[in-house]
C-alpha cells in the first residue's frame, strides 16, 4: 500500500525581494494576467470577459446603444395638433372643458329622469338587459338625480358607493381645476393605493351582495 505524497513545499522569496511580472505574458499570481488584466479569459480591467465589448455590453459585432441614445419617435399629425392646440391655449381651457362635460352628465340626468320609466320599458343597461342582473354602476344615474334634488337617502338606496365616493370626487376635481385655471393651493388629498385597492374591493362586494336573491340583499337590487 502506498501513501498519498505529502504537500510540496513552495519556495518563499528572500526578505526584501521585489516581486516582477513576467513578461513573456504568463500570469500572475492567482491566475491574474500581467497587464494589470482580470483572471484568465478575461479582457482588461473594467471589461468582459474575451469576446465581449467594453463593460460586458455584449459580444462583440453586436449593435450598441448610440451614445446619445435612441431617438425619439416622431408624433402623428393628430398628436401633433393636439399638443399645439394645448400650447396655445389658456391655462383655465382645459379645466373649462371638464366642467362641461360634468355639466353635460348632470343635464342628461336632470332631462332624462332617470327614476320614471314605463313598466314594460327595456333596461338601458346591457348587462340587465341580457342576463337581468345589475352592474356594478346600475342606479348610478339614478343616484345622481336624487342628489341633485337633494334626496341623499333616495339616491344611497340607489347606489350607495356612489353617493359616498361623491364628495371626494368633488373636492379633487374642483382642486385639480383651481389649481390649473387660477394657481389654487388647496390642501392635497392624498389617496394611498391601498384605500384605492380597498374601495375596488368593497364595489366588487357590493356588486355580487345586490345580486343575491335573499333578504335583506333584495332592498339593495335596482
Amino acid at each position: 500500500m502506498t501513501s498519498a505524497p505529502g504537500p510540496v513545499d513552495q519556495p518563499h522569496p528572500a526578505p526584501g525581494a521585489v516581486h516582477t511580472a513576467p513578461t513573456d505574458g504568463g500570469t500572475g499570481p492567482d491566475g491574474f494576467d500581467s497587464a494589470g488584466s482580470g483572471p484568465g479569459g478575461f479582457g482588461p480591467v473594467g471589461s468582459g470577459p474575451v469576446g465581449f465589448g467594453p463593460g460586458g455590453s455584449g459580444p462583440e459585432g453586436w449593435p450598441t446603444t448610440p451614445p446619445g441614445g435612441y431617438p425619439a419617435p416622431e408624433p402623428d399629425r393628430l398628436t401633433r395638433f393636439v399638443l399645439r392646440l394645448y400650447e396655445r391655449s389658456p391655462r383655465w381651457a382645459v379645466p373649462l372643458a371638464a366642467v362641461g362635460c360634468v355639466a353635460i352628465g348632470m343635464s342628461y340626468a336632470l332631462l332624462s329622469n332617470p327614476t320614471y320609466a314605463d313598466p314594460d320599458a327595456a333596461p338601458t343597461c346591457l348587462l340587465k338587459l341580457t342576463t337581468g342582473l345589475d352592474c356594478p354602476g346600475c342606479g348610478g344615474t339614478r343616484a345622481l338625480w336624487y342628489v341633485l334634488h337633494g334626496d341623499l337617502p333616495a339616491a344611497a338606496r340607489h347606489h350607495f358607493l356612489f353617493v359616498f365616493a361623491l364628495p371626494f370626487l368633488a373636492y379633487l376635481f374642483v382642486a385639480w381645476a383651481g389649481n390649473q385655471a387660477f394657481g389654487w393651493r388647496l390642501p392635497e388629498l392624498r389617496i394611498s393605493s391601498k384605500v384605492i385597492g380597498g374601495f375596488l374591493a368593497a364595489w366588487l362586494a357590493f356588486s355580487v351582495l345586490r345580486n343575491l336573491p335573499w333578504a335583506p340583499f333584495t332592498s339593495l337590487y335596482v
